[in-house]
C-alpha cells in the first residue's frame, strides 16, 4: 500500500440545473457546504460571475482547495476537490455536490498527490493519505 500527501478528485458534471450554474451566491453557498461536508477547514473563499453567463471560484482551505468553473449554457461543471491529510474526505464533496446541482451524469478520476516512495518520505511522517 502506498502512501501520499494528499487526494485529488477531478470531476465533470454533466446535465446539470442551469440556474443554479449560473448562480455566484449559490455556488458559493454550495461549494462552502461541500467543504464542510469533507471535513475541511476554511481559510477563504472567492467567486466570480461572468457575463453573459458562469461562474469561477475557489474555497482555499487549510488542506488544500476546492474549484469550479461552471458553463451554465451546456449545464456542464468542471470541479477540482484536492484535500491533504487523512481526516479529510474530498469524495463527500462529490456526493454533495452532484445532488446539490442536480446532475445526471458525472466523469471523475482520483489521483494521489504527493507519493511518499517519490519525495523521500518516512511512512510514519504525520500528513499521509493511504492510498488503496
Amino acid at each position: 500500500m502506498a502512501i501520499s500527501l494528499g487526494k485529488h478528485l477531478i470531476a465533470e458534471f454533466f446535465e446539470c440545473n442551469k440556474d443554479i450554474l449560473d448562480n455566484v451566491e449559490k455556488i458559493e453557498y454550495h461549494m462552502k457546504k461541500a467543504t464542510i461536508e469533507t471535513g475541511a477547514t476554511i481559510v477563504t473563499s472567492t467567486f466570480h460571475r461572468f457575463l453573459p453567463h458562469g461562474v469561477s471560484g475557489a474555497v482555499i482551505v487549510s488542506e488544500s482547495h476546492l474549484a469550479i468553473h461552471t458553463w451554465p449554457e451546456y449545464g456542464y461543471a468542471s470541479i477540482d476537490l484536492y484535500t491533504c491529510g487523512d481526516h479529510v474526505d474530498p469524495w463527500k464533496a462529490f456526493e454533495y455536490l452532484k445532488e446539490a446541482f442536480s446532475s445526471s451524469r458525472t466523469q471523475v478520476s482520483e489521483h494521489f498527490r504527493g507519493l511518499y516512495s517519490e519525495i523521500g518520505i518516512a511512512e510514519n511522517s504525520p500528513h499521509k493519505v493511504e492510498v488503496k
